[in-house]
């Protein structure tokens, strides 16, 4: 598929005119060890993947299934370097459930079936950012490898069942206050930025995209999930508990990169 042929009718595979995004398929039973029938059980634990290039989200949330049907339908990510041709910086979007492309059908069908599944099957999900923390893309750095394995092996292992937890105020997202082998600062991202207040606007300005983002299914799913997204602002100056005191450090634009269908987005970035 998507493949180039000469004039001799033979495949180019060094030809990327038209894509670099070819695809092949073959028999099953090609692969001497394919284990059949290919079908697994119902999964204990379901993660979702994003890669947030503001830098504000936890690296690790766990989410009930409203959230995890509102953020299925968001597929909130950054597309970063070496995933597609031309993407040389990260580029904010949402695409429905991950894959906006290949569905067929309005993504509040897919939704509503991945709430079933697991409410049935009593699977619990979560949100782990791989993305940045410290800052935005330019200022902060991606989170450690290390890291986001011991946070999803603790979820698989079930080690976060029982853990404390504290609600994000921005996000509305339930965040574990501990992880064995991630430093606590780390999971609490606003404690990770040189200054707070940069924090509370990158953040805010995310969670105003979120809302923005899902209007177009706003008539298409319950008020349940409608309302399982960030919720609504509200002066937070005193809800924080700011610690020592944090260096002010003066304010630049940075431009996350955009590209044709996806709106670029400036952040607000320190030096």
């Amino acid at each position: 598929e998507n493949i180039i042929l000469d004039d001799k009718r033979e495949i180019d595979f060094n030809d990327g005119t038209i894509t670099d995004n070819t695809r092949a398929s073959y028999p099953i039973h090609y692969i001497p060890n394919a284990v059949l029938p290919s079908r697994g059980g119902h999964p204990d634990t379901v993660v979702f993947l994003t890669a947030d290039a503001f830098g504000v989200l936890p690296p690790i949330s766990r989410l009930t299934p409203e959230q995890a049907m509102y953020h299925y339908l968001s597929g909130y990510t950054a597309k970063v370097a070496g995933t597609e041709r031309g993407v040389t910086e990260p580029v904010v979007t949402f695409s429905s459930c991950f894959g906006a492309p290949f569905l067929p059908r309005h993504p509040g069908v897919y939704a509503e079936m991945l709430g079933e599944k697991l409410r049935k099957h009593g699977a619990k999900v979560w949100l782990v950012n791989t993305g940045w923390t410290g800052g935005a893309y330019g200022v902060g750095t991606r989170m450690k490898l290390e890291y986001t394995r011991a946070m999803v092996n603790s979820a698989l292992a079930g080690e976060l069942d029982d853990a404390d937890y504290v609600t994000d105020p921005v996000f509305g997202l339930e965040v574990p206050s501990s992880v064995p082998g991630v430093p606590d600062d780390v999971l609490q991202p606003r404690a990770t930025w040189a200054d707070a207040d940069e924090y509370d606007t990158s953040a805010q300005r995310l969670a105003e995209m979120f809302k923005e983002n899902f209007k177009k299914f706003a008539d298409q799913v319950s008020e349940p999930i409608r309302t399982a997204g960030p919720p609504p602002s509200r002066d937070r100056i005193g809800a924080r508990v700011r610690g020592s005191a944090l260096n002010s450090r003066p304010r630049v634009q940075h431009k996350i990169a955009g590209r044709r269908g996806v709106n670029s987005t400036r952040v607000p970035l320190v030096r």
